[in-house]
């Protein structure tokens, strides 16, 4: 890394805020991407903190100088190596941007700067007891900018929606310095072309996000968790569409085989409460009143028990509800040490059962373990094709190729939660035709004419 740049970055930034040495800035080199899948990480890189996106516009104009990269980093909490610099970059941690910013119950909307934390987020809202975000992604390390260009989603997507569903106006950093404010509090705006939606998911592309504006929401009083056991994956995966036909709309539904859920259990120290049964569907409701409650929950056991339900069991207290989804929600890192890939594809809500069928099969074409936690209810499905004697199968990258071309045939998606980032963009061509390919190009392009933000992700 040129000593200029340093020294310029010092300049803008004070000396406690920029890293250069190696040993101090290894943490800031790699996100959570598995490690036999990630990419490499440069080491001739330096990290800078600003304080203010004033700050940030003053480094971008510095790169844009030097056609020095810039790899903008939130809580490095994601698994598509979107974070990773690959090229000797400047590391652009936005862990000072932190601040809440405005709390405006009227609009039911708070704005928050870029590196809040998702935690930081839900403990300003604890203040503000009637409100809440509905999107978790499950790490609350993960910042508020991170999720936006991410476009986070998690268990509350069938009910509530991922991210985008959730962001109303953004102020960002170009990749040419310039400070812009894209959206704002309206409900609707027609006016020009929509930028706002391109910045969210665009994977630190395409801008810096410094603050957020989130639409909130009134919370439902009554909160229960159902769990339902089944004997085999097709008679679980084929109720849900039945449900949602019904009309009844969970918070979250979630899929999970039951070696999956034991070993969690067992990971974090707790007891998985259902044991008839080989797969589980996790029902969690949020309603007006406990007669809605109860009612639905009834109902969905009935329909579940019509579709070959061999158990089911209510979580009443908050303390068993707190288990399963503690469960739930540690599942990935039960497991993390010994998976090869975790895939996150998604297709329309009814092929669920279709393709799982499918991976089914080319599981057993491979003699491959592929256990299979999901969220059922918005079609998105987390596989984890499984390390063999502490190594990356010869099959892997055989057996991944098939399931994305089995889930593009139902009219999927390769990625719906972690990202294409720097390991999934191979893939590309399978999901999009050339034309589609070269307008992102133009696009990015258009955006970062010098190519200095976060190249080598996504395209």
């Amino acid at each position: 890394m040129k000593q200029e740049i340093i020294n310029e970055l010092i300049q803008i930034v004070g000396t406690d805020y920029v890293v250069s040495d190696l040993s101090q800035m290894n943490s800031y080199l790699y996100d959570e991407t598995e490690f036999k899948l990630r990419p490499q990480a440069c080491e001739d890189c330096v990290v800078a903190k600003p304080e203010t996106p004033e700050e940030i516009s003053e480094i971008v104009k510095l790169a844009n100088r030097y056609r020095m990269p810039i790899v903008p980093r939130g809580g490095g909490t994601g698994l598509c190596g979107a974070a990773v610099p690959t090229v000797s970059s400047i590391v652009l941690s936005m862990e000072r941007l932190n601040k809440i910013v405005e709390f405006d119950d009227k609009n039911l909307m708070i704005t928050v700067e870029g590196g809040v934390t998702l935690e930081g987020l839900l403990e300003e809202l604890k203040k503000h007891d009637k409100l809440f975000f509905p999107v978790h992604p499950g790490d609350e390390g993960a910042q508020v900018g991170g999720m936006v260009v991410e476009n986070a989603g998690g268990v509350r997507a069938i009910k509530h929606g991922i991210m985008r569903n959730h962001v109303k106006g953004l102020e960002v950093v170009l990749p040419t310095g310039e400070l812009v404010n894209l959206g704002g509090k309206l409900i609707k705006n027609n006016m020009g072309y929509d930028l706002l939606h391109m910045m969210i998911g665009s994977e630190g592309t395409l801008g810096i996000v410094t603050k957020a504006t989130l639409k909130l929401y009134a919370k439902n009083p009554s909160v229960g968790t159902l769990l339902v056991s089944f004997n085999s994956t097709e008679d679980a995966s084929e109720v849900v569409p039945k449900i949602l036909q019904s009309g009844i709309t969970p918070l979250a539904v979630e899929y999970i085989d039951r070696e999956m859920a034991l070993l969690s259990a067992e990971h974090i120290g707790l007891t998985y409460p259902a044991t008839k049964g080989s797969v589980d569907l996790i029902f969690i409701l949020d309603e007006a009143n406990e007669d809605d409650l109860y009612a639905k929950c009834e109902r969905i056991v009935e329909m579940c028990e019509e579709n070959g339900a061999v158990d089911s069991l209510i979580a009443e207290t908050t303390k068993d509800q707190r288990t399963i989804l503690e469960i739930r929600s540690n599942v990935y890192t039960a497991y993390k040490e010994i998976v090869a890939d975790a895939l996150d594809m998604a297709v329309p809500v009814a092929y669920f059962p279709s393709l799982m069928k499918d991976i089914e099969a080319l599981s057993a074409k491979y003699n491959a373990k592929v256990p299979v936690v999901a969220h059922i209810g918005d079609g998105n499905m987390h596989h984890y094709i499984l390390m063999e004697d502490g190594k990356a199968p010869d099959y892997l990258d055989k057996l991944r190729e098939e399931m994305y071309e089995a889930t593009l045939k139902y009219g999927g998606t390769i990625t719906a939660e972690h990202g294409t980032g720097k390991i999934r963009k191979k893939y590309m061509t399978k999901q999009y035709t050339a034309r589609e390919i070269e307008i992102m190009h133009h696009i990015k392009k258009a955006f970062d004419p010098n190519g200095i933000l976060n190249p080598g992700t996504i395209l």
